[in-house]
């Protein structure tokens, strides 16, 4: 499983899921700065990630969005960054790919 992180996300998380080999974009890196939700979307789709996010717009995108390969919430503040990279690495760890399309988990 490959992540994108949104733009709002910390860069100590990209660099922590990296330190553990996971392949990660993020939105900086990608020239995706001041892109529309829908944008960020359509390029994680397109690069067959799932993307990593704290804005509750997803959530609501997802519904108008059918063919997502993935979206993890997680709501501002609930958890420190490094329970924050736990759970990705969990999920990396036991969820493939496939089972994230169209699919929305939260941390």
């Amino acid at each position: 499983m490959k992540f994108h992180l949104d733009e709002n996300i910390s860069h100590s998380i990209a660099l922590g899921l990296r330190h553990r080999s996971l392949d990660v974009t993020t939105t900086p890196k990608a020239g995706l700065l001041g892109v529309s939700d829908q944008e960020q979307l359509q390029f994680a789709a397109s690069e067959g990630r799932v993307i990593f996010t704290q804005d509750t717009d997803f959530l609501k995108l997802a519904q108008s969005f059918p063919h997502h390969t993935g979206i993890v919430y997680c709501s501002q503040r609930n958890k420190s960054i490094g329970q924050i990279i736990q759970g990705l690495v969990l999920m990396w760890e036991i969820l493939e790919p496939e089972e994230m399309f169209n699919h929305i988990e939260f941390l």
